[in-house]
């Protein structure tokens, strides 16, 4: 599976990963070997995109590159599945900060949202960032 593969399902509203056919486990986002028992014996699947905030922190000074849309607010999220991935939360920095710890454990289903490119992406034609929106309040 190419990652390209990976951001074209996020910007269709689907969570690509693999699911390791020696142990059962899921890895995402795509990798060579599961992330459990190292097992190159993986098959592409589609996830439910589903998962809770396991934790999370705003971004006020963002690298080179980024700098013009900081502040914004990533998480680490732990989809049902069980691997975790981080992305955007689709939450205004202002509201995140008011909800402090609040946010932790809420549910978020994830979506692609393509970006501008920089200087330091690989892929220079487009650039999709994984973003997660709160499906509970």
């Amino acid at each position: 599976m190419k990652f390209k593969d990976f951001f074209n399902a996020l910007l269709e509203g689907k969570l690509i990963g693999q699911k390791c056919k020696d142990c059962g486990e899921y890895t995402c986002p795509p990798k060579a070997t599961c992330d459990n028992c190292g097992s190159r014996n993986l098959e592409t699947v589609e996830l439910s995109g589903k998962g809770r905030i396991a934790t999370f922190t705003t971004i006020y000074v963002a690298p080179s590159g980024y700098d013009k849309e900081a502040p914004y607010v990533v998480a680490m999220v732990e989809l049902e599945e069980g691997p975790w991935i981080v992305g955007r939360i689709d939450i205004d920095p202002t509201d995140a900060e008011e909800l402090g710890q609040a946010l932790i454990d809420k549910k978020v289903e994830v979506y692609g949202k393509e970006m501008p490119t920089e200087p330091f992406y690989p892929d220079r034609e487009r650039r999709v960032v994984p973003m997660f929106k709160i499906i509970e309040k």
